[in-house]
């Protein structure tokens, strides 16, 4: 593959098809941990940030970006890890905020506490427990469905 065929916005396209590996209803993209994409002559360039630090996904990702590019025939990859600035649930599109929701997964609230039920849209809530499935994630459960769910936490 040549740089005259393979485009910044390719590569992008591509890495929103490789899915978070803990929530695989959204991509690393939609997630905001792809920070920048470049591509110079033959070599691509991926900067990542961790949601968290000792994120333990993130060497699932970088491996899933690795091999998904590798399957668009990109030969010279450099994955660069920056933490500064920390990564920040603002950097969720809106479209991954809508597939949290969609998937069961209360989205983050500037206030901390979720809106609404992702089930039943109600919004009557309580708080099970400060930690969810993933460390990023809060167990919480609807009074009128009964259902639990997991609150994406706002950092």
């Amino acid at each position: 593959m040549t740089s005259k065929t393979l485009s910044e916005a390719q590569v992008w396209q591509w890495l929103e098809d490789v899915p978070d590996p803990e929530i695989p209803v959204i991509s690393v993209v939609d997630l905001g941990v792809v920070r920048d994409v470049s591509v110079k002559d033959e070599a691509v360039r991926v900067t990542i940030t961790p949601t968290y630090s000792g994120c333990p996904a993130m060497s699932v990702i970088a491996m899933d970006i690795e091999t998904a590019l590798a399957k668009q025939g990109v030969t010279q990859l450099e994955l660069k890890t920056q933490i500064v600035p920390a990564w920040t649930t603002d950097w969720l599109s809106a479209k991954g905020i809508a597939k949290l929701e969609t998937y069961g997964i209360a989205p983050p609230q500037a206030a901390g506490v979720p809106k609404r039920c992702p089930h039943c849209k109600s919004q009557a809530l309580e708080k099970v427990s400060q930690f969810g499935s993933t460390p990023c994630k809060a167990q919480w459960r609807c009074t009128d469905c009964l259902e639990p769910f997991d609150y994406f936490k706002c950092i």
